[in-house]
């Protein structure tokens, strides 16, 4: 019982550290291209988490895209229609896609 007391202390002292000096968070613009579409990724995909988590994956094939899409619904609950899935993965292929459709 000691041992587990002295372990949460110790994962909780971090909790109490202050710094003295001010912290800056920098700021990092993503470069967000508008378009047809943007509004299904924007009422769709921006609600829960940035435009970054879809620049971060690169360029990527179609089937990439609908799949990320899917992946949302099925896994995570998104309410996004089979329209707006569509208008989506549109919108990501033509602006962040390599071209390929596999």
């Amino acid at each position: 019982m000691k041992k587990l007391i002295l372990i949460a202390a110790l994962l909780a002292s971090p909790l109490f550290a202050q710094v003295k000096d001010k912290v800056e968070v920098p700021y990092v613009p993503f470069p967000v291209k508008m378009g047809k579409g943007f509004e299904a990724v924007q009422a769709n995909c921006l609600m829960c988490h940035s435009f970054g988590y879809i620049i971060n994956q690169g360029r990527q094939s179609r089937k990439f895209w609908r799949g990320k899409v899917d992946k949302m619904i099925v896994h995570f609950k998104a309410p996004i229609d089979e329209k707006s899935a569509k208008i989506v993965t549109d919108y990501l292929f033509e602006h962040y896609g390599n071209g390929k459709k596999q």
